[in-house]
């Protein structure tokens, strides 16, 4: 008889408890859009040139700035 060595696992893995397999789904989804892979697959999705790349960084850039400067004025001017 073969003895089967049981691998160590690697990468995103959820357990599934009690068949719940929803709930396991909801908690990979998660992981998955913490890893930032649903970004990453849609970017590789199309070709981007390096002047795209620069430009949407550029307005990322922008827009986290200006949600960065409400938060300040949000503050300063109180509830």
């Amino acid at each position: 008889m073969r003895k089967y060595i049981q691998k160590e696992k690697t990468g995103l893995t959820v357990e599934v408890r009690n068949n719940d397999v929803s709930k396991a789904l909801r908690i990979l989804k998660k992981r998955m859009q913490n890893e930032g892979l649903f970004n990453e697959m849609r970017d590789r999705t199309f070709f981007q040139s390096r002047g795209e790349k620069r430009r949407l960084a550029k307005a990322a850039g922008k827009r986290r700035w200006l949600k960065k400067v409400e938060k300040k004025k949000e503050l300063l001017n109180g509830p």
